[in-house]
């Protein structure tokens, strides 16, 4: 059984975040990866995997390089929340817990340009930007609302 604390914090972050930061609440995550990737889509449980170092191979055998924004960037809060029903701090234990096992968390990228800049240059790159965001530079391989956070 949850921590009802736990349930509550989480229930106040999801309404804060979709009533109090202007656009988000009817934005959209895009999940882009490098132009060159023979890959149209990926499931939600794919991406879910893939972030958390548990799937590091494409099909093709190409190494997964997941990227996230920083902790505290709106965007990385709405995709830790939309994808793993967990605030980035809330994750820590499970990231001390895979270091031990040789495992790093994905690399963290200041801004959304950096994102596409990175993924645009690096096959296998996975990263996630607003939808709005998306240009040619990269492919989109999913689109996960942000308002489906249930």
């Amino acid at each position: 059984m949850r921590n009802l604390g736990t349930i509550l914090i989480r229930l106040i972050a999801v309404y804060l975040m979709c009533f109090s930061l202007p656009g988000l609440a009817v934005e959209s995550l895009a999940l882009v990866t490098h132009p060159s990737s023979n890959l149209n889509s990926l499931s939600l449980e794919t991406i879910k995997l893939v972030y958390l170092r548990k799937l590091m191979l494409a099909s093709d055998g190409s190494r997964w390089i997941p990227l996230n924004l920083p902790s505290t960037h709106e965007l990385r809060r709405a995709f830790s929340i939309s994808l793993f029903k967990k605030l980035p701090e809330e994750q820590e234990s499970y990231w001390n817990e895979q270091y031990f096992q040789g495992l790093t968390p994905p690399q963290v990228l200041a801004s959304e340009e950096a994102v596409l800049r990175f993924v645009a240059i690096t096959p296998g790159a996975l990263g996630y930007v607003q939808k709005h965001s998306v240009d040619d530079r990269v492919k989109v391989l999913q689109i996960i609302s942000i308002a489906d956070l249930n």
